[in-house]
C-alpha cells in the first residue's frame, strides 16, 4: 500500500523530477544570489570548530504536544509579521491552487519581506518604488518614489512599517520618512545622515529603529523627530546580519550586530537589562555574530545565535538555558513549546519552559522514507505552523508537512515558484515569483 502511494505521488510530481538534476533536493530555477553565498559561508566558517546537537530523538510513545489557537489572519503590517517576530498557528484552506495571478509588478528586484492591509499588498524595490498592489482591483493602484535623481543609481534598500494607511520607512541612505498611500501624500521626511540598519518597531507615539552604527533611534511617530538615542557597541566588522527588534508590551528587544541584546522600556526609553552573547560566545569584537530574527513573547526570547539557542527571560535577561545548535531558520514558539530547523536539518521541539527535547527529527531522511527515494540535502527557507500542522518551506517551492507531532505527512510542490518570504492572509498563502508576480495558493 506504501508502494501504491508513493507511485501516485511520483505520478502526479513527473514534471518535478525528484533526482539529483531537478528534484526536491535541487533548487530548481532558484537563483543564488552572492549575498546568500556570503551568509552561509560566515555562518560555516564561526560553526566550524564547534561540535553541534545532531541526535535524532523520537516523541515519547503516547506523548502528544497540545495544539494552539487557530488565527484566521487578514493583515500583515510588520515585515515579520507581528510585534514579537512570532509567527501564530494560521488557518490555510490548502487546497494547492493558484487563486490568482497577478502580472509583473516591478521590473526591478523586489525586497524579499512583504506587507498586505486593507486587501492590498506593499512592497518596495531596489530602486526605492512603494508599490501598492489592490487584490480587490487587480492591479497597481499606487506607485511612489521619495527619492531625487541624483540617487537614481545607487541601490536602496527600505525598512518598512505599515500602520493605518501609513507606511514608515527607512532605508540606508540615511532618511526616514512617513507616507500615506491612501492619500499619496509624505506625512514628515528627515535625514539622519548615517544609514538604518534594522527592522522597525512601533510602541503607542514612538518609533523604534537601529543605524549602521548600532545606535538605537526612538522616534516621534507624528513627527519623525529624535526622542532619544540609545548607543550600544558598534562591530567593526560587519556580516549580513543586521541589527534586529521585537518587542513584548512593555518592552522593545534589540539585538545588535555586536551580539548584545537589549531590553528597552517602550514608556520611560530606558535600558531594562542587557546581555552580552558575543562575550558568552568567546569570541573577539573582530568575529563575526549572526542570529535570525529573535522572537519573544511576555515570557521568553529566544535568540538562535551562529553557535548556541538562547532562552532569556524577557523581565530579567536571565539566560534560562543554551542549547548547542544554531540555526539559518527563524524558530517558532507557542505557550508551550518552542520548534526550529537546526543547521544539520532538524526538526526540533523543545519544551520552552525546561529545554527538554521532546523530539528530533532529520527532514532528509523524513523525505527520503516518504517518498522511497535516496536521502540528499534539503534546502530550507521557512517554517510556519497553519491548521495544526509544522509547514517547512523548501527553496524548490516544495513544501513539508509535518504533524505537530513530528511525523511527516505530506509532500507538496506549490503551482508557482517562490521568490519572496510567504506570508498567509485569510486561508490563503501570498507570495511574489522569480517573475516578479503575486500568486495567492489557496
Amino acid at each position: 500500500m506504501r508502494l501504491f502511494y508513493t507511485l501516485i505521488i511520483l505520478i502526479l510530481f513527473q514534471n518535478c523530477s525528484f533526482d539529483n538534476k531537478t528534484g526536491i533536493w535541487k533548487n530548481e530555477n532558484i537563483i543564488s544570489t552572492k549575498e546568500d553565498t556570503d551568509l552561509f559561508g560566515e555562518f560555516k566558517k564561526l560553526a566550524s570548530t564547534q561540535v553541534f546537537f545532531d541526535k535524532i530523538i523520537p516523541i515519547s510513545k503516547g506523548f502528544k504536544l497540545e495544539k494552539p489557537k487557530q488565527i484566521n489572519n487578514t493583515e500583515w503590517t510588520d515585515v515579520y509579521y507581528n510585534m514579537s517576530n512570532n509567527f501564530e498557528n494560521f488557518i490555510y484552506n490548502n487546497t494547492n491552487q493558484i487563486l490568482f495571478k497577478s502580472k509583473r509588478i516591478s521590473k526591478y528586484k523586489i525586497n524579499d519581506l512583504i506587507l498586505f492591509e486593507k486587501n492590498n499588498l506593499i512592497v518596495s524595490d531596489q530602486k526605492g518604488n512603494i508599490i501598492i498592489y489592490s487584490i480587490k482591483d487587480k492591479k497597481i493602484i499606487s506607485k511612489f518614489n521619495f527619492y531625487k535623481k541624483r540617487f537614481k543609481k545607487i541601490e536602496k534598500k527600505l525598512n518598512l512599517k505599515l500602520e493605518n494607511n501609513i507606511i514608515y520607512v527607512s532605508d540606508n541612505l540615511g532618511y526616514f520618512y512617513s507616507y500615506n498611500y491612501k492619500e499619496n501624500k509624505v506625512n514628515w521626511a528627515k535625514n539622519y545622515r548615517i544609514p538604518f540598519r534594522s527592522n522597525l518597531k512601533i510602541s503607542k507615539n514612538k518609533i523604534f529603529a537601529a543605524n549602521v552604527n548600532n545606535n538605537l533611534m526612538i522616534l516621534d511617530k507624528k513627527t519623525g523627530s529624535v526622542l532619544k538615542l540609545i548607543p550600544t557597541e558598534e562591530n567593526l566588522v560587519q556580516n549580513k546580519f543586521v541589527n534586529n527588534l521585537s518587542q513584548t508590551k512593555d518592552l522593545t528587544l534589540f539585538l545588535n550586530t555586536y551580539g548584545s541584546l537589549y531590553a528597552i522600556k517602550n514608556d520611560k526609553m530606558n535600558i531594562n537589562w542587557f546581555l552580552n552573547l558575543n562575550r558568552a560566545l568567546d569570541l573577539n569584537t573582530s568575529n563575526l555574530f549572526y542570529s535570525n530574527q529573535i522572537v519573544s513573547n511576555n515570557n521568553n526570547v529566544v535568540v538562535t545565535a551562529n553557535q548556541y539557542t538562547y532562552v532569556i527571560d524577557v523581565k530579567t535577561g536571565s539566560i534560562i538555558y543554551k542549547i548547542n545548535l544554531t540555526s539559518l531558520i527563524k524558530p517558532l514558539i507557542t505557550e508551550k513549546y518552542l520548534f526550529l530547523v537546526s543547521g544539520k536539518n532538524l526538526l526540533i521541539s523543545f519544551d520552552l519552559k525546561s529545554g527538554k527535547i521532546i523530539y528530533s527529527y532529520n527532514i532528509n531522511q523524513k523525505i527520503a522514507e516518504f517518498l522511497n527515494i535516496k536521502e540528499k540535502e534539503a534546502q530550507i527557507k521557512n517554517i510556519f505552523m497553519a491548521n495544526n500542522k509544522i509547514l517547512i518551506f523548501l527553496k524548490n517551492s516544495f513544501i513539508l508537512k509535518f504533524n505537530i507531532n513530528g511525523e511527516l505527512e505530506d509532500v507538496q510542490k506549490l503551482p508557482s515558484k517562490i521568490n519572496s518570504s510567504p506570508i498567509f492572509i485569510d486561508g490563503s498563502v501570498l507570495f511574489l515569483d522569480f517573475k516578479k508576480k503575486l500568486s495567492i495558493i489557496n
